[in-house]
């Protein structure tokens, strides 16, 4: 059952992620006069499909994926209204909309957990346990963390990540103490033994912040930006080797992490829905902002590709050759599918083992 509630739960997250994302290319396409031909949620053949104007609108069998198909988006057309033959910044505009989407859609979802929360988590220290190692190594009552191991702290986000993934437990802390910066260098805490090896033991808490319209306006910025932030802090250490492809997971690795989340908040007496919607709202916005900063990269058949080639047009003031264009997007898609192939067979792999 909670496996069948994650499904239906991945379904309406990325379902919604990619009708958002589809509906800014759709938008400031419209907005630019562009002729688009179809508006698509899903993939593959049709369930339901109505057309309005000019425009076909359809709803397709398979619920990941969508797009927004616009004339003369990837070949040459002779109406004035197609998308090759608008001017390079109305083209910049459309490409970019769909991943700006997906920021502010995030910022909004962060914006609603926040809102619904019983307070808002602050980054001032207000207590110790009795033996606090922490406190006899530096922090005291009443630090402001602005820093940890040179990492600004924005939001407890931050602090968790950096603090969870130190191995020695030792920490380079920049506070503000009684208005004035105060630099913190060898800070240690204690470390736990479990199965799965030393976790961090933290040994303090931190103040609540009262909710109001402003405070929860600066906090959903401030959270947003801790995920952005994470979510390029993860790409560099996949780049770097810190971790491996197969650590990836595509839509089947979030379904089976969505199910696990709905497991975890559930006992003998039912689910605990209040919890189970706040994680779940920290995981959409989480995941919609990897969608749009990922779009956003300058790799080929992404939007980030695509605006890459853009630039490039609007520097020379000639666009690039469309069949070379053409060439990388095709060349990139290729590749693209593949990892998707191999990320999915391993997430569906791992269900078994």
């Amino acid at each position: 059952m909670n496996a069948f509630i994650g499904i239906v739960i991945a379904i309406i997250v990325f379902g919604l992620i990619i009708f958002i994302h589809e509906f800014g290319h759709f938008t400031v396409a419209k907005l630019c006069k562009v002729k688009v031909n179809e508006f698509a949620l899903g993939m593959g053949p049709a369930l339901v499909k109505f057309r309005r104007g000019e425009t076909l609108y359809a709803l397709r069998l398979l619920p990941f994926g969508g797009y927004c198909s616009m004339e003369g988006e990837n070949d040459e057309s002779d109406n004035e209204r197609a998308f090759c033959n608008k001017r390079v910044w109305q083209r910049i505009l459309i490409v970019a909309a769909g991943a700006i989407m997906n920021l502010i859609l995030g910022l909004i979802v962060v914006a609603i957990m926040l809102s619904t929360q019983d307070a808002i988590t602050s980054s001032t220290i207000t207590w110790f346990s009795d033996d606090a190692t922490s406190s006899e190594t530096g922090l005291e009552l009443g630090d402001e963390i602005k820093s940890i191991n040179g990492m600004h702290i924005f939001s407890e986000i931050d602090m968790s990540y950096q603090l969870q993934s130190d191995e020695d437990g030792v920490f380079d802390f920049t506070v503000l103490r009684d208005g004035e910066t105060v630099e913190l260098n060898g800070v240690t805490f204690a470390l736990d033994e479990t199965e799965d090896g030393n976790v961090l033991h933290l040994d303090f808490k931190v103040a609540p912040i009262e909710k109001g319209f402003f405070s929860v306006c600066e906090y959903s910025v401030k959270t947003s930006v801790s995920y952005g932030r994470l979510v390029l802090v993860s790409l560099k250490d996949l780049v770097l080797g810190k971790y491996k492809i197969n650590d990836l997971s595509g839509p089947v690795g979030i379904v089976s992490v969505l199910s696990d989340v709905v497991d975890s908040n559930a006992d003998t007496s039912g689910i605990d829905w209040y919890s189970l919607f706040q994680q779940l709202l920290s995981l959409s916005a989480l995941i919609t902002i990897n969608v749009g900063i990922f779009n956003l990269l300058p790799l080929p058949a992404l939007d980030g590709g695509r605006l890459l080639f853009l630039i490039i047009e609007a520097i020379r003031r000639k666009p690039v050759p469309a069949k070379y264009e053409g060439y990388v997007h095709t060349a990139g898609f290729a590749l693209l599918m593949l990892l998707m192939v191999y990320i999915t067979a391993h997430d569906i792999f791992k269900l078994f083992v």
